[in-house]
């Protein structure tokens, strides 16, 4: 943990503050559904741009030092990250869990290959720095601020939702964050799950996020890629319309995402992981020489995880209460359960959820 903080404030002194370009080759590689999808894959492209000094709309670099690699086709990865490994590229840089079983094929064939991995199941090899995310705690955040929010607006037994891309671990643990979050202050809240089983399927999250936003649910929070932007977008249509229902964004700000009306936004708040310092810190490793193997997860502590304070809607109040349960979170007076500490505890969690 001491290794991954002290990684973590080196990314923050030296983010975007070099102008001389570095030297090395990347290669981002990602899921379907682009760069574009302003949540999870958008972060990503963040933290390589600001590692070579450019910006979205001003990347100088691109096809040259740097270029993003989509994968379309799941069913061929290992073959298509073989040619891809083939071409030498100082770093290939793999974000999402979808390529946890095809980077086992890959990586130690290609020992000389330099592996930085973001949410894939770690493999213990020297030349694979793997990077994790406590996403149970920022979860857990959001869960306790929109039960508070439910109070403070004098609803009667709130009910809420939680939308999921495709079913595993790392998704789970946002849910179970999110539960605990709720219920610790809403006990007896009933609460939601539905997994689109698809990173890139907006319009199955919008039909589900429809049903539940009409028959009374109060708040979704979706991690699911491009997918949860359907989430949003059926909240600023209902807000529109004069309904009190709230989207909870994920990875990024997505406060912009749920604009309508002058500068009302939908999404009240958002847990963001910062996957761009992730990044940005692994790369600038190899930079320095200084790159090993091995796996990190990143946490509040580390201030990698947390919620987004853009919504006026918030209040002072809330804000001050989330931060100081964050507080006690850090100071480890509040424990958040997860399948990766507690799976026992998190299944438990997982199956108080209503499942549709």
């Amino acid at each position: 943990m001491k290794k991954s903080i002290l990684i973590f404030a080196v990314s923050v002194l030296f983010f975007s503050c070099s102008n001389k370009k570095p030297e090395i080759t990347t290669k981002l590689v990602i899921d379907g559904h682009g760069v574009n999808d302003k949540s999870y894959n958008a972060a990503a492209w963040d933290g390589v741009l600001s590692f070579y000094g450019d910006t979205v709309g001003e990347e100088t670099g691109f096809g040259t030092l740097y270029d993003v690699v989509i994968m379309n086709n799941t069913s061929q990865l290992v073959s298509d990250l073989k040619a891809l490994a083939f071409q030498k590229t100082d770093v290939l840089v793999m974000a999402g869990s979808a390529f946890s079983d095809a980077l086992k094929t890959i990586v130690p064939i290609f020992y000389e290959q330099k592996f930085i991995t973001i949410d894939t199941e770690p493999i213990p090899c020297a030349n694979v720095q793997n990077y994790g995310f406590a996403s149970e705690e920022g979860s857990y955040l959001v869960g306790a601020l929109i039960a508070m929010k439910a109070q403070d607006q004098n609803i009667v037994d709130p009910v809420f939702g939680f939308i999921g891309g495709i079913s595993g671990d790392t998704v789970a643990d946002f849910e179970c964050g999110y539960i605990q979050g709720i219920h610790s202050v809403l006990p007896d809240a009933k609460i939601y799950d539905h997994y689109v089983e698809s990173w890139n399927r907006p319009d199955l999250a919008s039909q589900k996020a429809g049903e539940w936003y009409d028959s009374g649910v109060y708040a979704i929070y979706s991690v699911a890629g491009l997918t949860g932007s359907g989430t949003i977008a059926q909240a600023v249509r209902l807000r529109k319309a004069g309904k009190n229902v709230w989207a909870i964004g994920v990875d990024r700000d997505q406060f912009e995402e749920g604009i309508y009306g002058s500068g009302q936004s939908a999404v009240l708040t958002s847990m963001v992981k910062r996957v761009d310092r992730a990044v940005y810190a692994a790369l600038k490793s190899v930079q320095n020489e200084k790159f090993k193997g091995g796996s990190r997860t990143l946490s509040l502590k580390d201030g990698a995880v947390g919620y987004t304070k853009t919504n006026p809607e918030l209040g002072e109040a809330i804000i001050k209460i989330t931060n100081q349960i964050q507080g006690k979170i850090v100071q480890g007076k509040i424990s958040v359960h997860s399948t990766r500490k507690n799976r026992i505890e998190a299944e438990k969690l997982l199956k108080s959820a209503i499942h549709e």
